[in-house]
């Protein structure tokens, strides 16, 4: 229910309905999209191993129940963290879906890497596309601005151009 009203708080003009189903053969049947958020977050003093070991339950399910009851071609999305893992154990207790349906949602990563590209360059983050966040939620990701273009004076061009910029500085400062 906490998920239901945090929706209808929110007012989103394109939401017209919340159905709600507390058995998975009805939550997960025919679904073409799934959003799965449904993570346990990190407590005080607790390590990885135990912040995994909670998760993997939860997405151990809801992989098995999307084999079992959503359609072959739906798309999953994984947000909850550390998202890349839980999107991993999701697909793999969904073998019958193709892998490339699956996807994770890192914008705890991607959005301060784009927010910091932008503050350099003394522009909105609506200035900045293409940023990309590679590996796991830890020291060890990696904001790459390889790609990534921005708008300035109506002109896009690259980021490291635009930055004239150190890389391995740009990585220092968006960890």
């Amino acid at each position: 229910m906490g998920v239901l009203m945090e929706l209808q708080d929110c007012a989103l003009h394109l939401l017209k309905d919340v159905i709600t189903k507390d058995k998975e053969e009805t939550a997960f049947k025919d679904l073409d999209v799934a959003i799965l958020v449904g993570s346990m977050p990190r407590r005080d003093g607790m390590e990885w191993k135990d912040l995994l070991k909670a998760n993997m339950k939860i997405f151990k399910c809801q992989g098995a129940a999307l084999d079992k009851y959503a359609k072959k071609s739906v798309k999953a999305m994984v947000v909850g963290n550390p998202a890349n893992t839980n999107c991993l154990t999701t697909s793999k207790l969904a073998p019958s879906t193709p892998k490339e349906n699956f996807s994770c949602l890192t914008l705890l990563d991607h959005n301060p890497a784009e927010a910091q590209t932008a503050f350099k360059l003394g522009v909105t983050s609506d200035d900045v596309k293409n940023v990309i966040i590679w590996g796991y939620h830890s020291s060890t990701q990696y904001p790459d601005v390889n790609h990534a273009r921005v708008k300035l004076q109506r002109k896009e061009v690259g980021v490291y151009e635009a930055l004239k910029y150190d890389k391995g500085a740009f990585v220092r400062t968006v960890r």
